[in-house]
């Protein structure tokens, strides 16, 4: 009966042209569990809810708040505390999700959309889960799920959540256009470099007209695409950044109000770096990536510098980071990216060794392992790759979902594609896939990762 009369009198208001608040309305809060095995002991004063493990190891449980007056399509603020005690480690021992419907509180398993809410510390014996969503269509109610796992004796105190419209929406972000910028393979290899000015005029000549051709936001050229093919050591060729040799590509970016991102040996003071800039719409470099990891075999000990850290540069389009060539062997580098929050991630390369002949002899392309390498990057990392191959075969656009957007066969002079920044996409059971990959991470147990004296099996 009230839920017939909060929508009759919402269809009265929005018929006479007033605006309608619609606040979720608490309906009922239930203690939950998989399995009569796992049942922790429950109980709940006012807005407290309590939760204790049952003294064995399989304990799994906690409490359903449900809320009714839903509306699809409105941005919704969730937020949820809790007190512990007795968990090692409160992030993997305690969890809440939001469930868009109503979920069984005898029931692990169900079939819904549903999302993590985000934890943080609140203090030594406190956590705090977060999110911001949009309601999907055809919802009209939210379960809060809580749980308490993985320990014997820990206990639980939760406040009732606090759900309510958000001030704000969340609004999804544009698609960015993206272009690979390499030249046709023929003509590149045919080329004959004398100068920094001879890549200047080819490769400003090529973003001049895929800026023509296909409006980008933003360009990507091959791994040091400024001193490509010119005689002489990194050392001696290496120019500053900003200098005269990158004025040269802001003027076109700032022209056609553009992102490039240019590879280059970039001299820094008394050191030299494999370097990507990134140069604004401004005419401004606003991001620096120097190569982490030089590759074996020469340019490691060559006398470049590598860098440091894997920044990623929030911009008005994405949020963009950048791997150079070597960088695309090591796992940790496109790792360090996606965890640092980039949509993008920027790959101008030479070439794989893993997409390489596995013998002595002169380098052999192997397109089938190149494509394995570079969709499990995206996947893995839940990030777009934009991939610029110096020989141009094998430069790509792919998808977080690791479906290939734009591809070169060597034929192009330059490739284009319009890549999603939000899509939400949803694995069989209604979780999100880009919050799978990331909150089912346990890096507490990640230490040997960066245990400086672990060689791996190379022992």
């Amino acid at each position: 009966m009230k839920r017939t009369l909060i929508t009759t009198l919402s269809f009265f208001f929005v018929t006479l042209g007033f605006a309608v608040d619609p606040q979720p309305q608490f309906k009922l809060a239930e203690p939950w569990s998989p399995h009569p095995k796992t049942t922790p002991i429950t109980s709940s004063e006012g807005d407290a809810f309590t939760v204790k493990a049952n003294g064995t190891r399989v304990s799994t449980g906690g409490w359903h708040w449900n809320y009714e007056g839903i509306v699809p399509g409105q941005t919704y603020e969730l937020s949820l505390d809790a007190a512990h005690e007795g968990l090692a480690e409160p992030r993997d021992e305690l969890r809440c999700i939001a469930i868009w419907g109503k979920a069984e509180a005898s029931k692990e398993r169900f079939v819904a959309i549903w999302d993590f809410l985000m934890p943080e510390a609140a203090g030594d014996k406190a956590m705090r889960f977060t999110r911001k969503l949009v309601a999907p269509e055809g919802v009209h109610q939210l379960t809060l799920r809580s749980t308490l796992r993985w320990s014997a004796d820990g206990k639980a105190a939760w406040q009732q959540p606090k759900v309510s419209l958000a001030k704000t929406p969340l609004l999804a972000r544009a698609p960015v256009k993206v272009c690979v910028v390499t030249g046709v393979q023929s003509q590149r290899l045919g080329l004959k470099i004398k100068s920094i000015q001879d890549n200047i005029d080819f490769y400003g000549k090529l973003i001049e007209k895929a800026c023509e051709r296909d409006h980008p936001q933003l360009v990507l050229l091959p791994e040091v695409a400024l001193q490509f093919g010119v005689a002489g050591d990194a050392l001696d060729t290496a120019v500053p950044a900003p200098g005269p040799e990158t004025d040269a590509f802001a003027a076109i970016a700032k022209k056609h109000q553009m992102r490039i991102a240019l590879g280059m040996y970039e001299r820094n003071g008394d050191a030299v770096h494999n370097s990507v800039v990134l140069i604004s719409p401004a005419g401004k470099i606003e991001g620096r990536y120097r190569k982490v990891h030089l590759a074996g075999g020469g340019e490691d000990c060559s006398g470049i510098l590598p860098g440091d850290g894997f920044p990623v540069f929030a911009t008005d389009v994405a949020r963009i980071g950048c791997n150079i060539c070597m960088d695309s062997s090591v796992a940790e580098s496109s790792r360090m990216v996606g965890l640092n929050g980039a949509d993008l991630l920027l790959l101008p390369i030479m070439g794989d060794h893993r997409a390489d002949r596995w013998t002595l002899g002169p380098p052999n392309f192997n397109e089938d392992r190149w494509r394995v390498i570079m969709r499990a990057h995206a996947i893995d990392n839940q990030l777009c790759m934009i991939v610029a191959r110096n020989s141009t075969v094998g430069s790509c656009i792919i998808s977080p979902k690791g479906d290939l957007l734009a591809w070169n066969d060597g034929d192009q002079e330059f490739i284009a594609a319009s890549v999603p920044l939000d899509e939400d996409h949803r694995i069989w059971q209604g979780g999100s896939f880009r919050d799978m990959n990331w909150m089912q991470r346990r890096p507490q147990l990640y230490a040997p990762e960066t245990e400086v004296k672990n060689q791996g099996n190379s022992k």
